[in-house]
């Protein structure tokens, strides 16, 4: 790697992508209005990703360290009479269990830190105008915090089979469903999903993601070539190409692409796809061994001699692709 070229990590690059709020607020739409028009980007605010808060007890007080990957608070115009939304997203590259609490918690934060900010206004001269009641509570019973949404957008490749609210998680007497509070998460799948998106760039990258997460029974060299071929005829903007290799944990060189203009970024996004295309080859050979009865020590030898790889790369392949074809 050149001096000042950057290796880029994936995490970090879909988070850049989604801090457009021209993209940010479309995909909104299409979550929540079925594509209609209804937030403005330039009504978008970012907010401090931070919500670590103090859960206090009795006894003792815990603190509880919770960083969201992306939020925002959408302001100036209403939305059936709601002057006020903060809009949370989270990106999963695999499937998460516990992900409706995890979901659960990071909404907490966001209510207890606006619980916190209000209360302070409650001090000195303030505490004259308090009811006992207000006062305890440190909220006057007018005060109203700000809605919270929070959609999970799943990057992986197998279908999410994962619970989608609290209930899912529990194991309730159906007598008991009705007293247990139940708590729902906001999904959308990258590899599959209906999003009515205007956004020329998020349109491009929902279908490279269709193209990519859906494998079918294709080998990956075919997924990678179909992407490339989609880039090529749809002259796809770079910060779209960055994000589609960063979900799918390609590494792109950032030095390198600074030094190509606009008209070589298909090139630079095929060189990206050049591990995956020896995956492929990988793939290729240890579905044959199986097919031909090769033991493990065949096999590895084959994947040495026609990859060209080392003793412990042959055997990470061995073992990623015989967990697929098992």
């Amino acid at each position: 790697m050149g001096i000042g070229s950057v290796q880029l990590k994936p995490d970090i690059v879909v988070k850049n992508y989604w801090r457009n709020n021209e993209q940010f607020a479309d995909f909104f739409n299409a979550v929540l209005f079925e594509g209609k028009n209804m937030i403005k980007p330039d009504e978008l605010e970012e907010l401090d990703t931070e919500e670590s808060s103090i859960l206090e007890h009795k006894d003792y007080a815990e603190t509880i360290a919770a960083a969201r990957d992306q939020i925002k608070i959408r302001k100036k115009s209403t939305i059936y009479g709601v002057e006020l939304v903060i809009l949370g997203m989270e990106h999963q590259e695999h499937i998460h269990y516990a992900m409706a609490i995890r979901t659960m918690g990071y909404d907490y934060g966001s209510y207890k830190k606006q619980y916190e900010d209000n209360a302070a206004k409650y001090k000195g001269d303030y505490v004259k105008g308090l009811s006992e009641d207000e006062y305890l509570s440190r909220m006057k019973k007018t005060d109203k915090l700000v809605p919270v949404i929070t959609v999970v957008v799943y990057y992986g490749e197998k279908p999410w089979d994962g619970a989608v609210s609290l209930h899912g998680m529990l194991q309730i007497p159906e007598e008991m469903t009705p007293f247990v509070n139940d708590y729902k998460m906001c999904l959308i799948e990258a590899r599959k999903n209906d999003l009515k998106l205007h956004n020329i760039n998020n349109q491009d990258l929902f279908n490279l993601l269709g193209i990519l997460l859906n494998r079918n029974g294709q080998r990956w060299t075919e997924i990678r070539e179909k992407a490339v071929d989609y880039v090529r005829q749809n002259e796809v903007e770079k910060t779209v190409m960055l994000t589609a290799a960063g979900v799918v944990n390609n590494k792109i060189d950032y030095g390198q692409l600074m030094q190509k203009g606009d008209a070589d970024m298909c090139s630079v996004f095929e060189e990206a796809w050049q591990d995956g295309k020896v995956e492929g080859k990988a793939e290729e050979i240890v579905e044959m061994g199986r097919e031909f009865g090769l033991s493990d020590g065949e096999i590895l030898i084959r994947l040495q001699s026609k990859l060209n790889v080392s003793v412990q790369k042959a055997q990470d392949y061995l073992a990623m692709f015989t967990k697929q074809t098992v």
